[in-house]
């Protein structure tokens, strides 16, 4: 760690010994408070795959690309690109100046071994599908290649090539997703006052339940542009606290807005919120591999019926939420969002339809379904939890009980199979319709319901493999449709980004990927 980046470090805790002596005191000249949302489950690029993460690393490292401020990919690590006439080869460039956090620069063989080492299945990434438009990426993730037959090679510390299997219009954006950054030397990450990284911020500590913090990379390519010193990204699952702490000058950032209405929101804190759309989707996922919901569409199907999103999105989120009836989320470029095919039917058609359903997988009042709903602690998913499950008590007799879990107890109870109906989410990864179809391919490591349907697959492989762009999108289409048949999830709204923005903070910006660099933003002294 360079001099100047310890002295802040040493600085920063100062000022937090200081705030801690006091019940309220001004706030830090150069510390960016960012409420952060659960606690991060990973700080490693290839084992992350929470959006606090993503916060966190995308602040700490730097791909091949960045995001601008209207999330379009543009140069990150890499200068430029170039790309070949059939579209499966991409030449990059890196910048001569990419520097990691000790000094050392930054080279191709970065790059060629982090990548290698996110396919490998000793690594064990969730994400090593974002990989998959790269030449033998999934015959590697399948244990069916080594690692070094993944199509990327570096030409010299500068130039590196990467080969395609197919033309992949929206790879540039993947090169900006957080598992395609480079590790030094390809490695697992240290821990944080160890690791070394290539971002804007260097993590220096992370108190798990409480914060992680980042100081300024003095030898980061661009750090003559960048403001704000020090961020500690604290880690506040409940709105309502994390609100708390906005109001009593604690935060200078939310991760979303409480449970209120955006009138009231907008009534008291006027331009300090900032809304907008967002590629997400909140749902209720089944876990297909166990009873009850293993071969049982029918099921599935009722359950999805009885849900009354409107009531949802207006009297238990309302800070204008869209209802969701389908997977993918509208705003996606060149794609018609597909629907369930009851969504036209009136709220008495959709309740016999669930009615007739119900029975027909063999429950009724004497014999009713009876499963526990899991759901991430917080005041808002403990409502939505209640109300779903009053609702279904109401149109079939199903007897559903709402249990709250810790974030990453949740997770591992998803992972473990303990979870059979649990809420998730997923927010895009890059704005193109694969990058919700990929989350219900069979072999994705993040299928966390287990769908596995071949024909959805095969509808993804050729979407995958044409360079037509009308053929793609029919493909894509098709898939969605053919998911929103099986039930394998319940949509149950579209995300808007939310945010609460001291106006003491410079700079910030809202965009449909909810990607906001510290490194843009500033602090009014």
């Amino acid at each position: 760690m360079r001099a100047a980046c310890r002295a802040r470090f040493i600085c920063g805790l100062i000022s937090l010994l200081l705030l801690a002596a006091c019940t309220r005191s001004a706030p830090p000249p150069d510390i960016f408070r960012r409420g952060n949302g659960p606690e991060p489950d990973s700080l490693d690029p290839a084992l992350a795959r929470s959006d606090s993460a993503a916060t966190i690393l995308r602040d700490a490292y730097e791909g091949l690309a960045g995001l601008d401020r209207e999330a379009r990919p543009v140069p990150g690590a890499a200068a430029a690109w170039t790309v070949s006439a059939d579209g499966r080869t991409y030449t990059y460039t890196l910048r001569a100046d990419a520097r990691w956090s000790n000094g050392e620069a930054v080279t191709a063989d970065d790059f060629v071994r982090s990548w290698r080492r996110l396919v490998a299945p000793a690594t064990g990434s969730q994400y090593a599908e974002v990989l998959a438009p790269v030449e033998n990426a999934r015959a590697i993730v399948a244990g069916q290649r080594p690692p070094s037959a993944l199509g990327i090679a570096a030409v010299d510390a500068r130039t590196l090539i990467v080969h395609l299997t197919a033309p992949t219009a929206y790879f540039p954006s993947l090169t900006a997703h957080w598992s395609t950054f480079p590790t030094y030397h390809g490695t697992a990450p240290a821990a944080p006052g160890h690791m070394v990284t290539n971002g804007a911020y260097v993590p220096v500590s992370w108190i798990v339940g409480s914060q992680v913090v980042a100081i300024r990379n003095d030898w980061y390519r661009a750090a003559a542009g960048v403001s704000i010193g020090e961020v500690h990204y604290l880690h506040v699952a409940d709105p309502r606290d994390e609100y708390s702490r906005y109001r009593g000058g604690d935060l200078d950032s939310t991760y979303v807005l409480p449970a209120a209405s955006l009138q009231q929101l907008q009534s008291r804190h006027g331009a300090q919120v900032h809304v907008g759309p967002q590629l997400g989707v909140y749902f209720y996922g089944f876990n297909l591999e166990q009873p009850p919901f293993r071969d049982a569409p029918a099921l599935r199907q009722a359950l999805a019926l009885a849900v009354d999103r409107e009531r949802i999105v207006s009297m238990v989120t309302a800070l204008g939420e869209t209802p969701a009836y389908g997977w993918v989320p509208e705003g996606m470029a060149d794609y018609t969002s597909q629907r369930f095919v009851w969504q036209s039917l009136s709220s008495s058609e959709r309740l016999v339809m669930a009615r007739r359903l119900y029975a027909q997988a063999g429950y009724g009042a004497a014999h009713p379904l009876h499963i526990e709903l899991r759901y991430p602690t917080g005041a808002t998913h403990e409502k939505i939890a209640l109300v779903v499950a009053a609702m279904w008590h109401e149109a079939l007799g199903v007897d559903a009980v709402p249990v709250g879990e810790e974030f990453r107890s949740l997770l591992e109870s998803i992972n473990r199979g303990e979870a059979v109906l649990f809420r998730s989410s997923w927010i895009g990864d890059y704005n193109d319709p694969y990058t919700f179809a990929s989350v219900l391919r069979s072999d994705f490591g993040i299928n966390l319901v287990h769908y596995k349907n071949t024909e959805y697959d095969a509808r993804l492989d050729a979407a995958q493999a044409t360079a037509d762009v009308g053929l793609r999108r029919q493909q894509l289409e098709q898939a969605e449709r053919i998911a929103l048949h099986d039930v394998p999830l319940i949509p149950l709204y579209f995300y808007i980004t939310k945010h609460l923005v001291a106006p003491r903070v410079r700079g910030w910006y809202d965009n449909v990927m909810n990607v906001v660099y510290t490194k843009d933003l500033a602090l009014m002294q």
